[in-house]
């Protein structure tokens, strides 16, 4: 592993055990065993690296619910087709499995830095806005974990699609910190969700 990889690889634990405003550049180079000069060389900055390393570890999350998925697939995809509602099974399925992640302490850390982050724009503008340009790729990732677009589906819907499930999975995530019994299930959430698409196409 080189240095850039190994500041990466530091920084990620420095934004579980530490969240993001409390990580110093020393933190972060201790972590990684390498000089402090070189996140400057590497990434110009200890907050470019932490944006870096936020962005990974929330594709690895992606990536680890998506193969779960995978192996759920195979094993009920049967009884899903059976049945006829392929689509609504992956949707509840998804949100138990990424919700489920919350039990893991690092998963449960990396949200809660991203609220921290949140509650901290407006001390950190600069910060905001670079997370700010990872959004586009974030909500294309949750668009397609949910299976609520294809691959054929235009660019402005998939935005809109990712948009509305990351705001709802923002706030899933936040109602499981305040009390994990009574946070909304992925069956919850379908439910909701045809009624409210059946209210809305009511004439």
């Amino acid at each position: 592993m080189g240095n850039r990889e190994a500041l990466i690889e530091g920084a990620k634990t420095c934004l579980r055990e530490k969240g993001y405003t409390r990580t110093t550049a020393r933190d972060i180079a201790t972590a990684a065993g390498v000089s402090l000069a070189a996140i400057g060389y590497h990434f110009g900055s200890k907050d470019a690296l932490l944006n870096e390393a936020m962005r990974q570890a929330l594709n690895e999350w992606g990536e680890q619910v998506a193969t779960a998925m995978t192996v759920g697939q195979d094993t009920e995809g049967d009884r899903a087709r059976a049945a006829g509602s392929v689509a609504r099974d992956r949707f509840v399925a998804t949100w138990r499995l990424a919700v489920g992640t919350l039990s893991n302490p690092s998963a449960r850390a990396l949200w809660s830095t991203q609220f921290e982050v949140l509650s901290q724009g407006a001390h950190m503008p600069d910060l905001l806005k670079e997370l700010s340009s990872m959004q586009a790729e974030a909500r294309e990732g949750v668009a397609t974990l949910f299976g609520a677009v294809d691959s054929d589906t235009d660019p402005v819907t998939v935005q809109q699609v990712g948009s509305f499930l990351q705001a709802l999975l923002l706030g899933v995530v936040a109602l499981w910190m305040f009390d994990p019994a009574q946070a909304p299930k992925g069956e919850d959430l379908a439910k909701a969700i045809e009624l409210i698409a059946a209210r809305l196409t009511t004439n």
